[in-house]
């Protein structure tokens, strides 16, 4: 696997448990956290929101779906 593919699922990963450890966070929160651009944390969000992990209970604001998820290092 090319090393920025790595990276970007290990970001995705990152992102998943971060919004999973705090419940409900926004956008901008998450661009904060991560110190990326708002574009990349929602292309990010679009690959989970695809994959059925989190979901946006209203504009700017995501949570994590009730979806089983087995994680592995």
């Amino acid at each position: 696997m090319k090393p920025s593919t790595n990276r970007m699922l290990n970001r995705i990963k990152s992102v998943y448990m971060f919004i999973n450890k705090h419940g409900t966070v926004t956008t901008g929160e998450l661009v904060e956290e991560f110190g990326i651009t708002p574009r990349t944390i929602q292309r990010d969000l679009n690959v989970l929101v695809y994959n059925d992990l989190v979901k946006s209970p209203s504009r700017g604001k995501w949570t994590t779906t009730k979806k089983k998820v087995k994680m592995s290092s």
